[in-house]
């Protein structure tokens, strides 16, 4: 995301940006909040009527600005749909008048806030940091099925699933069976190179059951020698190829776990995510009183000076309740405050959907506090 300038006092003012990828209308949909103002090119269909009583429709592209009332993120079109009264005088539209304006990639916005809190800001400095990239992508698959995925900093994205019917293998004609296997290998290849930016990209993870993932690999580099198509041949270390349950999108969830993709994706921050999450889940089982999720828990740990550790998830900071969301926002603002690290979890992203079945809020305690537990038994109790 361009940042085109930023004008903020005291906490309040406006920024002004270019979304220029698919990730950044991701970041948008969580700076953008119910009451917030934005300004933005759109179109507006006008009605005329000439001097002999005839109308004309017609449809003008105008600079509007409207209070936002209502956010749809749609992640297929990749764009977001702000509704909301017109707030600035225009020629075409009525003050207080409804309009929908769409945000869309490579179309500048202006981005009014009546306050700036620290996530905001930390949200816009992560946008505009040209580092953050899909560094790692992912192919998981099984006979006849497979997902080609870009895992971001901050969400999973499926670029592609495939699907082709394979004949059973039968004895008296197996060739069937191999015409189905190299169809549905070289539609595979064919996503990879159509969706993976080779340059950018630091690891690709190819996951199946058995030994569908070796088939195939050896499948795309004999082609690759054939047709010499150095960008495969170029990037070969940079495929690893690992165990998964099945062909679908949640079996990236052990195959992220898994110690030699750690390694690999040491220094990418969707590994990171990941690992903080494991270690929660280690601690749960070994030290309990140490481990705690859920709101209320976790906000007195966090009132007791004892988070090492806050997991929480954007989603809380995307509370209607504006209310609620300072409370999350203050929750992640004390943590840091006390010397705590705060992980902030993308509700798009793999490990993102785990925390949100831990009410989206979770924390390592620095020492133990069995107190919290026998809340924890109290509650059940009543």
């Amino acid at each position: 995301m361009k940042l085109v300038y930023k004008n903020l006092d005291k906490g309040c003012g406006s920024i002004k940006v270019i979304p220029d990828e698919s990730e950044d209308m991701w970041h948008a949909y969580n700076l953008i909040c119910e009451g917030d103002v934005v300004t933005a090119s759109t179109i507006r269909k006008v009605q005329t009527e000439s001097a002999t009583g005839s109308s004309t429709s017609n449809r003008v592209r105008t600079t509007l600005t409207i209070k936002v009332e209502n956010i749809e993120y749609d992640t297929q079109g990749c764009m977001l749909r702000l509704k909301g009264r017109n707030v600035v005088e225009n020629q075409y539209v009525k003050m207080g008048a409804y309009h929908t304006i769409d945000l869309e990639l490579n179309r500048a916005f202006t981005l009014t806030k009546p306050e700036w809190d620290s996530i905001a800001l930390e949200r816009v400095d992560m946008a505009c940091d040209v580092t953050q990239k899909a560094d790692v992508a992912a192919i998981v698959m099984q006979e006849g099925i497979a997902h080609i995925c870009l895992i971001t900093s901050n969400m999973t994205l499926v670029r592609s699933k495939i699907d082709i019917a394979i004949p059973r293998k039968r004895k008296n004609n197996p060739s069937q069976h191999e015409k189905g296997l190299t169809k549905f290998y070289e539609a595979v290849y064919q996503g990879i190179l159509r969706h993976v930016n080779f340059e950018i990209v630091k690891c690709i993870l190819i996951a199946s059951p058995a030994f569908v993932k070796d088939a195939f690999f050896e499948y795309m580099i004999q082609q690759a020698t054939k047709l010499d198509q150095k960008i495969i041949l170029d990037s070969r270390s940079k495929f690893m190829l690992v165990h998964a349950s099945s062909g679908f999108k949640h079996s990236l969830k052990e195959v992220l776990q898994d110690p030699a993709v750690v390694a690999k994706m040491s220094d990418t921050k969707a590994a990171g995510e990941v690992k903080r999450l494991e270690t929660f889940y280690t601690m749960l089982q070994c030290e309990p009183a140490r481990a705690f999720y859920g709101k209320k828990h976790v906000q007195k740990a966090v009132d007791a000076l004892a988070v090492e550790t806050l997991l929480i998830s954007d989603n809380l900071f995307r509370n209607q309740d504006p209310i609620q969301r300072k409370e999350y926002v203050k929750m992640h603002d004390d943590v840091l405050e006390a010397g705590g690290d705060v992980k902030v979890f993308s509700s798009m992203h793999v490990s993102g959907e785990q925390l949100a079945q831990l009410t989206g809020v979770a924390a390592i305690l620095r020492f133990p506090m069995p107190e919290l537990e026998e809340d924890s038994d109290a509650d059940d109790s009543d």
